[in-house]
């Protein structure tokens, strides 16, 4: 068939990476009865016997997902499996497989192949994964990595991202914007580096931002957590693309509002320091950083009491009905509406 080239057309960077997803697949249908859940949450759960099947899927590219300059290729291996099992938590479930595909150009040795596979086997026997297939093919100019995550769950205790109910409370796993934070320092390094390569920058002080972007650790101890102060979570997700953008995803697939309050968002320290710094507020990094890989659930109102002053759980607003729309309100009383700002895979390459 020949290509109208007077049909307008349109920059897929206009849409975004959500909209495209949607966009692209809206004729698919669930026809297979053994699967449960399908394009729209952080897995996707497949039917099998008395526990369903999670499976989810990243891709990681050199120039988009990551810099080498700056991210060593074994610490590159084990996030990659992070970004995946993240997802797996965030439906409540208890990953168990994953596989690993890797695209590689002449520039790799098999030294720098091997440091990247190490990475990953590391995070395996971290986290009690099995490492079971995956594709290896070259590249014409890097380095790209497909991992594909499995876990289990039974069906009860799935927890997706629609399940909010009015009233519910938000909370939030450990604290936010540290990995946004470490990626401003390592560019800054990167940029003084270029200029002068003969210094040595002392990054000490910047150790925790920097390990939650170059190492993050999912939440795999969330789950064993909840059922310890039996709480479920009526709606989870991690937070990869950012704190306003998770919360937006919850509150439009449960199809109500929210209201978040600045002075309770979790802020480590030096994070806070760093911010101060580089002049970057630090509720913005929180909001529209990303890469945490923390976990942002909605419980119910009764199991306050059970959360309430965990050292690892921050109750930081409740869901509103959806009239009421997305909101946060600042440290001084003010109201605003929050907008998903955060990490987008789809851009323009202006």
């Amino acid at each position: 068939m020949l290509e109208d080239k007077n049909i307008p057309k349109t920059p897929v960077a206009t849409l975004g990476e959500f909209e495209l997803i949607k966009t692209i697949t809206k004729e698919f249908k669930i026809n297979e009865k053994s699967t449960q859940v399908g394009i729209g949450d952080d897995a996707a759960v497949i039917q099998h016997g008395k526990e369903d099947t999670l499976v989810s899927t990243d891709l990681l590219i050199e120039g988009v997902h990551f810099d080498l300059s700056y991210m060593p290729l074994k610490h590159l291996g084990y996030k990659a499996v992070m970004v995946n099992l993240s997802d797996i938590y965030a439906m409540n479930g208890i990953a168990t497989q994953i596989t690993f595909s890797l695209a590689f150009s002449n520039r790799f040795p098999l030294e720098a192949i091997e440091e990247l596979y190490a990475g990953i086997y590391l995070a395996c026997e971290n986290y009690k994964v099995d490492l079971v297939g995956g594709d290896t093919t070259s590249s014409t100019t890097g380095l790209m990595l497909s991992l594909t995550a499995i876990g289990k769950a039974p069906k009860k205790e799935i927890t997706q991202r629609s399940g909010a109910k009015e009233g519910n409370l938000v909370v939030v796993t450990g604290d936010l914007g540290g990995a946004y934070m470490g990626l401003q320092v390592l560019e800054r390094e990167k940029a003084v580096f270029q200029v002068n390569p003969q210094s040595q920058p002392d990054l000490s002080e910047y150790s925790y931002c920097i390990e939650r972007q170059l190492k993050p650790e999912a939440r795999t101890d969330i789950k064993a957590l909840l059922n310890e102060l039996d709480v479920k979570p009526t709606s989870m997700i991690d937070i990869s693309d950012g704190l306003s953008s998770e919360i937006l995803h919850i509150s439009k697939a449960s199809k109500l509002g929210c209201q978040i309050y600045e002075d309770k968002i979790p802020i480590d320290p030096e994070v806070g320091k760093t911010c101060e710094e580089f002049k970057i507020n630090n509720t913005t990094a929180a909001l529209n950083g990303g890469e945490d890989y923390e976990l942002l659930f909605t419980i119910e109102q009764n199991d306050f009491e059970k959360v309430k002053g965990h050292p690892h759980l921050s109750v930081i607003g409740h869901m509103t009905d959806q009239a009421s729309g997305y909101n946060m309100v600042t440290g001084l009383g003010q109201q605003i509406e929050l907008t998903a700002q955060g990490w987008n895979g789809i851009k323009s390459e202006e």
